[in-house]
């Protein structure tokens, strides 16, 4: 039998009555203003690069380890499968979930660190930010505009799909928001629309299950230690109860399978609960609820916190990912210096940038240009600054 859609519900955005962009355009004649959103973040460069930048592994160590771009693309599955069986826009939900790490720079965490202990001083360095600055400046695509000139909703998604930012604002790596907020008001205080918050709650689904799978791949763990664990644990037990001679590789693709319905499951349960108890009847009700409208159970946030505990134990304080991550930060922290000291070793479009500004201009310009790089153009640009035997 054919599956039907659910009926969209009330709150759910509409997309022909976007607040539009920031500077007008004629409509698409085959998409929606969200879908035309995703086709553009799909379209830009920021988003092929994701394909070598790190997420808990470094891009070069595995063909079989997340990156960032897979990492997004699963983000972008969840959140357009969880958006539709909640009758919500899943175009929204999906564009959002693309961009997310946009901004993330090469090295993952390890590079956010050292590029925030690179600019202080000059005003910081925050992903979430910086994901903002790739979609309103950084992308130059189009004669009219920089950036992407992404609708409101989406804009809105992107800087607070993790809730109201208007406490950020003070701090010296959110003055881009607070600059375009002053010409374009993204209303920081209140929650995001339905969709956005799909989307955060589809990376915590997405990078929960894949680094339980990666951490098992990597060996850095097995099924016997995971069997233990909550929310993971349970999925095991059950996979080889009703697969007793199933071979380990599939055993723990079925129960990563498993887990992931389990979380879409609880999310969706836990929405509709508070939809009805909030008395949730528009978008703007969304937005003023007052707490998140999507969300996990009590009971699946304090399994989550237990899976997380011990994969930060095992798995991202790990000696080898450790030592990866004091690789990275010493490579970042060297080329960063050496520009700062040396503009004019950077290529010439980015020495253009640096030369016409003062010391903190430059270091964002300098911050920008490491931060958009991979982990493998990281690596070479490193070894061709800093290595004689790889001159060419």
């Amino acid at each position: 039998m054919a599956s039907t859609l659910p009926p969209r519900v009330v709150y759910a955005e509409q997309p022909g009555q976007s607040r539009g962009r920031k500077v007008p355009e004629a409509a698409s004649r085959t998409r929606t203003d969200f879908a035309r959103d995703r086709d553009r973040i799909i379209h830009s460069t920021a988003f092929r690069r994701l394909k070598e930048k790190t997420q808990v592994f470094v891009a070069h160590e595995g063909d079989h380890f997340r990156t960032r771009l897979t990492h997004s693309l699963e983000v972008a599955q969840i959140a357009r499968s969880l958006a539709t069986a909640l009758g919500l826009d899943a175009d929204l939900a999906e564009t959002i979930a693309l961009a997310h790490d946009l901004g993330h720079p090469p090295f993952g965490h390890a590079g956010e660190d050292e590029l925030q202990v690179q600019m202080q001083g000059y005003g910081g360095f925050d992903h979430n930010v910086q994901t903002f600055r790739v979609v309103t400046k950084l992308e130059r695509r189009y004669p009219r505009f920089d950036g992407l000139n992404l609708t409101w909703e989406t804009l809105e998604g992107v800087i607070k799909h993790n809730g109201p930012v208007i406490d950020q604002l003070s701090k010296p790596s959110w003055s881009a928001i607070s600059e375009f907020d002053g010409q374009y008001g993204l209303r920081l205080d209140t929650w995001a629309s339905a969709e956005a918050q799909v989307a955060a709650l589809s990376d915590d689904i997405a990078y929960n299950n894949h680094d339980v799978d990666d951490g098992v791949l990597a060996g850095l763990f097995n099924l016997d230690e995971l069997a233990e664990v909550p929310l993971i644990g349970p999925h095991i037990r059950s996979t080889w109860a009703d697969y007793p001679a199933c071979e380990p590789g599939i055993v723990r693709l079925e129960a990563v399978r498993r887990m992931i319905g389990a979380m879409v499951d609880d999310v969706m349960a836990e929405t509709r609960r508070r939809a009805e108890a909030g008395q949730v009847g528009t978008a703007e009700d969304v937005r003023m609820l007052g707490h998140a409208l999507v969300s996990f159970s009590r009971d699946m946030v304090e399994d989550l916190a237990v899976l997380r505990r011990f994969l930060m134990e095992r798995m991202y304080r790990h000696w080898k990912v450790n030592r990866t991550r004091s690789q990275a930060r010493r490579i970042l922290a060297e080329m960063f210096q050496l520009f700062m000291a040396e503009p004019d070793v950077l290529p010439a479009e980015w020495f253009a940038r640096a030369q016409a500004r003062d010391e903190a201009g430059r270091a964002r310009v300098v911050c920008d240009y490491i931060a958009g790089m991979t982990d493998r153009f990281a690596i070479e640009e490193h070894k061709k600054l800093f290595h004689l035997d790889v001159w060419n």
